[in-house]
C-alpha cells in the first residue's frame, strides 16, 4: 500500500485504486501518523492534529485509529506503544519519504557538478507533490512545524532543479517562474540570485541588478538585515560585467599555421616594448595570418582585441566609422545622434582608458588617412597598441616596421605538403619537384595554397611542368618585391584561366561584394549555383566559414579587373543592389516587432555590402537606387546606431539633387513614386544630418523635407517609412521650433499603421506635459507603451517607457519611476544601445537620490562606466553630474565641484538632451558656491541654471522641478532670474 500527505492525505492500493479513508479525522491521524513512519506519535499530538482547541479527548482518538485501522485493512498495520500509536510502513511507501531520498540525491548530485544526473531525481521528486503538504490539517502545534518543514525542502528542491536547469540548458527558459517564485518568496535569496544570473543570461543586466536591488529593499525593511555574502558577491559580478559589444575578433582559422612559429614570438616580443608595429610586404606574403597569429597569444592580448579589415573600405572619411563598429560601439544613441560629437572624438573617449590591441588589416590603399588616425589614437590613447599590416609603412613617429617574407625553403614546402594532402589524402609527392614548385612561386604562401589546390586535379610533376612554362623559371635571378608581386598575379591568372566559364563568370561577379555574401545572396548576385561556388572554395579562389563566402583581397582584385574587361560590372553591380534592397525591405517591417533581434545581426552583417552599394549608386548616378537603399536602411542604421557611417553619401546626394525632391530630379514620373520619393528623400535629409557636418544640410533643407514628410502622410495615406515619423521628430526636438513637427506627427494618433500610431500617441504625450497636464500626459504616453508593446518594438517601448519614468518620479512616485526605468534599461541592453543605458542609469539615480544615495551613486559610477566605453562625452557628463550630486550630499564640496565643472565641459550646450544635464550641473555649483558663502557666485551659477532651463518652457520653476531639483534650489534659482 501507498500513502500521500503532499497534498491531501490519499492511500492507495497495489493496483492503484484508492482506499476510502472516510472523514477528516481519520485522515489528519494518518497524515501525522504518516510523518513518522515506525515511530510512535502519541496521543496528545494525534489529538492536537485532529482539533488544536483541544476538544477531542483520548477516548475520540482512539475510536478513530480503530476506525482507522479498519480502513487500512491488512494494507499497514497501526499499533499502540504505550501513550501513542505507529505505523509500520517503509517510509518509501510515503510519498514525502520518496521525495526526501530523490530530493538528497539530486542535490547530492548538483553539488558534485553532475547536473545533468541531478535533474531526474528532483524532477521525480517535485511530481510527487499533488498539493501542499498536509493539505486540509488543522495548524495546530504538530501539524503546523510538519508542514512548514516539508514545504522548505520542496522549495530548496525546487532551487536546486532551476540551478540544475540553468547549468544544463538555456538559462532565459526558467526566467517566468522564477519571476512568479521570486514574487512569492521575496526574502529568498537564493530564488533571488537565480534570477539575477537567469536575467543576465537573456541579456538583462540591469534587470538582474533590478532584482538585486528589490531584495536589498526588503531584507532591510523587513528583516532589517543585509544580503547575504553570496548575493552581494553575486552583485558585484554583475556590476563589473561589461555589456559592451565584443569588438570583431580575429577571423578564424581553418588551416594549421605553418613556417612562422619564430616570427610569431619575435613580433608579439615587439609588441610588449613598442605601441605601434606594421608587417609590411607585398601581397600574398602572409601579413594577415602572421597578425592573427600574434594576436592570439595570451601574453598579447591581455585585454581586447579588435580586428579591422580595412580592405573592403573605399571612402576613406569612413574609416572612423569602421573602427567604431568594428570595436561595437554606437556612433549615436537611440535618442539622435545629435550630440555633434566626431567619430573620432567618440573613439578616443572610448579608447582613453581602454586597454587594447588594435589590428588594421591591409593599411596600403588608405595609408594616409589611416596614419593619421592612428597617429591620433595612439597620442590620447596611453594604453592602446597598434598592429597594422601594409605593403608600405604608415610613415609615424613611433612605428616599428617587421619585414614579411617569404616563407623559407622547408617551410614552404611544409605548407604546400599540408595543403595538397587536403585536398588529395595520402599524397606522396617527390620533395625535390615540391621544392621546386615553391621556388617558382617565390615561397610566397598565397601562391603555393592557390597551386596545391591543383593537386586535386593535376600530379605534382604536371603541376610543376604548367608553372615552370607559365612563369618563365628558368630566366629568373634574384627577386625583388615588385617582381614577387608579379610572380602572385602571374599565379591568381593561371588558377583562373584553370576554371571553366561558369566559374570565371561566378568568380568575377563576386568581387562587387564588400565583407563577404551569405550562401542565399552569392548565388543570386553571381547568376551561378551553390555547386560552382562550391567549386571556387575547393580551388581556393573563396574561403567559406561562418556561413559567408569571402575572396582574398588579392584575388578579387583580379577578379575586378576581369569583370570590367568582361562587360560585367554594371550588371552585377545592379543586381547586387537589387538583391540588397530586396533584404532590407524583407527586414523592415520586422524591425518594428518583436523579431527586430533576430534581424539586426542579418543587417549588420550585411553593412559593408550597404555602404559599397549605396557608393556606387551614389556615383553612377542612379539616384532612385541610393534613395531606396538609404530610406530601407534608416531603421536599423539607427537601432544599432551607425547612421552617420551614411552621412556622407547622403549629402552626396543631395547635393546633386539640389535639395528637389520632385519627380524629375530623381528620375520618378508617376504620383505613387513621387509620394515615394517624398519620404525617401525626408529620411536621406535625416541620414546626412547625423553626420559631423550634418547641423548645415539639416538647416538647409529642413523646411523642404518636412513638407515632404507631410505630404507623403495625408490625406489618409499610410506611408512606407514609419521610422521616418519618429526619427523626424526626435531631431526636430532639438531646434527652437519644434511646434510643425509636434502638430505633424501627433496628428497620427488614429493612422492605421500601428507603429505610426504608436509613434504619434508617444509625441503626443509631450503636449500635455509641456502644458502641466501630467494626468493626460500619462495616458498618451501609456497609449504609446502599449502600441509598442504590442508589436513587440523594444525601441519605442523603452522611449515611452523613460518619458512614464519622468512622469512618476515627478509627482512622487519613486518607486514607480524606478520600476519603469528598470524595464526601460532591460529593453534597452537588448538591442545593444550602451550609450542610453548610461542615460537611463543615470535618471534610476536620480529617482532614488533622495531616499537610497548608496544605491544612486551605484547608478552613477555604472553610468560613467557604460558612458566612458561608449565613448558619449555627453553621456559621460550625466553621470559626472550625479556623482557631483552624491559628493555634495555627503559634504565633499571640493568632489563636487571638480565632478560639476568636468560635467560642464563635457555637456553639449545645441542639444536638447543635455539641457538638463547643463542645468542641474549649474545648479549643483550654485549650491556649492552657497555652501562656502560666495552669494556672488551661486546667484550668477543659478542665473545660469535659469536661462538654460527656459528652452524647456516659460514656467521656470516647473520646470526645474520636473528635473527633480530640491526646493531650495528652485527657489535660488528663481530669485536669481527674477533679479538680473
Amino acid at each position: 500500500m501507498l500513502f500521500g500527505i503532499l497534498g491531501e492525505t490519499r492511500a492507495w492500493y497495489g493496483d492503484g485504486t484508492e482506499v476510502p479513508l472516510g472523514g477528516p479525522a481519520r485522515r489528519a491521524l494518518l497524515a501525522l501518523l504518516l510523518t513518522r513512519p515506525g515511530e510512535v506519535v502519541s496521543a496528545d499530538r494525534l489529538a492536537d492534529a485532529v482539533d488544536p482547541d483541544g476538544a477531542v479527548s483520548a477516548h475520540a482518538v482512539q475510536s478513530q485509529m480503530s476506525r482507522l485501522r479498519k480502513a487500512l485493512g491488512a494494507g499497514a498495520v497501526i499499533e499502540q506503544a504505550g501513550a501513542g500509536y505507529r505505523i509500520l510502513v517503509s517510509p518509501d511507501d510515503v510519498d514525502a519519504g520518496r521525495f526526501e531520498r530523490l530530493a538528497q540525491e539530486g542535490r547530492a548530485a548538483l553539488r558534485t557538478g553532475d547536473a545533468e544526473g541531478a535533474l531526474t531525481p528532483l524532477r521525480e521528486a517535485l511530481a510527487l507533490w499533488r498539493g501542499p503538504a498536509l493539505d486540509g490539517l488543522a495548524e495546530g502545534e504538530t501539524a503546523g512545524p510538519v508542514a512548514v518543514r516539508l514545504e522548505e525542502r520542496r522549495l530548496g528542491a525546487l532551487e536546486d532543479r532551476i540551478e540544475a536547469e540553468c547549468r544544463t540548458g538555456d538559462p532565459r527558459a526558467v526566467v517566468p517562474e522564477l519571476r512568479e517564485l521570486v514574487g512569492r518568496h521575496p526574502l529568498r535569496e537564493r530564488l533571488a540570485g537565480l534570477l539575477m544570473r537567469a536575467l543576465f543570461a537573456e541579456g538583462g543586466q540591469a534587470a538582474a541588478l533590478a532584482v538585486f536591488e528589490e531584495t536589498r529593499r526588503h531584507l532591510a525593511d523587513e528583516l532589517g538585515a543585509d544580503p547575504s555574502a553570496e548575493l552581494t558577491a553575486l552583485h558585484r559580478e554583475l556590476l563589473s560585467a561589461d555589456p559592451t559589444p565584443v569588438p570583431v575578433a580575429p577571423p578564424a582559422q581553418l588551416t594549421a599555421f605553418v613556417g612562422r612559429g619564430d616570427e610569431v614570438t619575435e613580433v608579439a616580443g615587439l609588441l610588449r616594448v613598442a605601441r605601434l608595429v606594421t608587417l609590411i610586404g607585398p601581397g600574398g606574403v602572409g601579413k594577415t595570418r602572421l597578425s592573427v597569429e600574434v594576436a592570439g597569444l595570451a601574453d598579447v592580448a591581455a585585454d581586447d582585441v579588435c580586428f579591422v579589415e580595412l580592405a573592403p573600405l573605399r571612402d576613406t572619411a569612413a574609416l572612423p566609422q569602421a573602427l567604431l563598429s568594428a570595436l561595437g560601439l554606437r556612433e549615436n544613441g537611440l535618442g539622435m545622434g545629435a550630440d555633434a560629437q566626431p567619430p573620432v572624438d567618440r573613439l578616443i573617449a572610448a579608447l582613453s582608458d581602454r586597454m587594447l590591441l588594435l589590428v588594421l588589416d591591409n593599411c596600403e590603399h588608405v595609408v594616409e588617412d589611416i596614419a593619421a588616425l592612428a597617429a591620433r589614437l595612439l597620442a590620447a590613447c596611453p594604453r592602446l597598441r597598434v598592429l597594422a599590416t601594409s605593403r608600405e609603412p604608415l610613415g609615424i613617429t613611433g612605428e616599428h616596421l617587421w619585414q614579411v617574407k617569404p616563407l623559407e625553403p622547408d617551410a614552404a614546402v611544409r605548407l604546400f605538403t599540408d595543403r595538397a594532402r587536403a585536398v588529395r589524402r595520402g599524397l606522396a609527392a617527390d620533395p625535390r619537384v615540391v621544392r621546386r614548385i615553391c621556388a617558382a612561386l617565390d615561397n610566397l604562401p598565397l601562391a603555393i595554397e592557390l597551386a596545391a589546390a591543383r593537386v586535386r586535379t593535376l600530379d605534382v610533376d604536371d603541376l610543376a611542368k604548367r608553372l615552370d612554362d607559365r612563369l618563365d623559371v628558368a630566366a629568373r635571378g634574384s627577386r625583388t618585391a615588385d617582381e614577387r608581386h608579379r610572380t602572385l598575379r602571374a599565379v591568381v591568372a593561371w588558377s583562373w584561366d584553370l576554371l571553366s566559364e561558369d566559374e570565371q563568370r561566378a568568380a568575377r561577379r563576386f568581387t562587387v561584394f564588400a565583407g563577404g555574401a551569405t550562401a542565399a545572396a552569392a548565388p543570386q548576385v553571381c547568376a551561378t549555383d551553390d555547386e560552382t561556388l562550391e567549386s571556387l572554395v575547393d580551388k581556393s579562389l573563396l574561403e567559406r566559414a561562418g556561413g559567408r563566402y569571402r575572396m582574398l583581397e588579392t584575388i578579387a582584385a583580379y577578379g575586378a579587373e576581369r569583370l570590367d574587361e568582361a562587360g560585367e560590372r554594371a550588371s552585377a553591380e545592379h543586381a547586387h543592389a537589387r538583391w540588397l534592397l530586396e533584404l532590407l525591405r524583407t527586414a523592415d517591417p520586422h524591425l518594428r516587432r518583436a523579431e527586430q533581434l533576430e534581424w539586426l545581426p542579418v543587417l549588420a552583417a550585411e553593412h559593408g555590402n550597404l555602404l559599397a552599394a549605396v557608393r556606387r549608386s551614389v556615383e553612377a548616378p542612379e539616384p532612385e537606387t541610393a534613395l531606396r537603399l538609404l530610406a530601407s536602411a534608416a531603421h536599423h542604421l539607427w537601432i544599432r546606431g551607425v547612421s552617420a557611417s551614411v552621412a556622407p553619401q547622403a549629402i552626396a546626394l543631395l547635393e546633386r539633387a539640389d535639395g528637389d525632391p520632385s519627380p524629375g530630379s530623381v528620375g520618378f514620373g508617376d504620383r505613387e513614386e513621387y509620394v515615394l520619393c517624398q519620404e525617401e528623400y525626408v529620411l536621406c535629409v535625416l541620414l546626412a544630418a547625423s553626420g559631423a557636418v550634418g547641423r548645415r544640410v539639416w538647416q538647409r533643407h529642413r523646411t523642404t523635407a518636412e513638407k515632404a514628410l507631410a505630404d507623403a502622410w495625408a490625406d489618409g495615406r499610410t506611408g512606407r517609412y514609419p521610422v521616418a515619423l519618429l526619427l523626424w521628430m526626435l531631431r526636430s526636438a532639438s531646434e527652437e521650433d519644434p511646434h510643425s513637427a509636434f502638430v505633424l506627427v501627433s496628428s497620427l494618433s488614429d493612422c492605421p499603421d500601428p507603429w505610426a500610431r504608436a509613434t504619434a500617441r508617444y509625441v503626443a504625450g509631450f503636449g500635455p506635459l509641456g502644458e502641466g497636464d501630467t494626468a493626460q500626459a500619462e495616458r498618451t504616453f501609456t497609449a504609446a507603451v502599449e502600441g509598442f508593446r504590442t508589436l513587440g518594438d523594444r525601441w519605442g517601448t523603452a522611449l515611452a517607457l523613460d518619458a512614464l519614468a519622468g512622469i512618476a518620479g515627478g509627482r512622487g512616485d519613486l518607486a514607480g519611476a524606478v520600476a519603469l526605468t528598470d524595464e526601460a534599461l532591460a529593453l534597452t541592453e537588448r538591442i545593444g544601445a550602451l550609450e542610453d543605458c548610461a542615460d537611463l542609469l543615470v535618471n534610476r539615480g536620480d529617482h532614488r537620490f533622495g531616499q537610497d544615495a548608496v544605491s544612486a551613486r551605484a547608478d552613477y559610477d555604472r553610468a560613467a562606466v557604460l558612458a566612458r566605453r561608449a565613448g558619449s562625452s555627453t553621456g559621460l557628463a550625466a553621470a559626472l553630474r550625479g556623482l557631483g550630486d552624491t559628493a555634495l550630499h555627503e559634504g565633499d564640496a571640493a568632489d563636487a565641484e571638480r565632478l560639476y565643472t568636468e560635467a560642464l565641459e563635457r555637456a553639449d550646450p545645441h542639444w536638447v538632451r543635455s539641457v538638463g544635464t547643463r542645468v542641474r550641473t549649474l545648479a549643483g555649483l550654485g549650491r556649492v558656491a552657497e555652501a562656502r558663502g560666495d552669494h556672488a557666485t551661486a546667484r550668477t551659477r543659478y542665473r545660469e541654471a535659469g536661462e538654460s532651463a527656459a528652452v524647456m518652457g516659460p514656467d521656470t520653476p516647473a520646470a526645474l522641478r520636473l528635473l527633480g531639483l530640491p526646493e531650495q534650489v528652485v527657489d535660488g534659482v528663481a530669485e536669481a532670474c527674477q533679479g538680473r
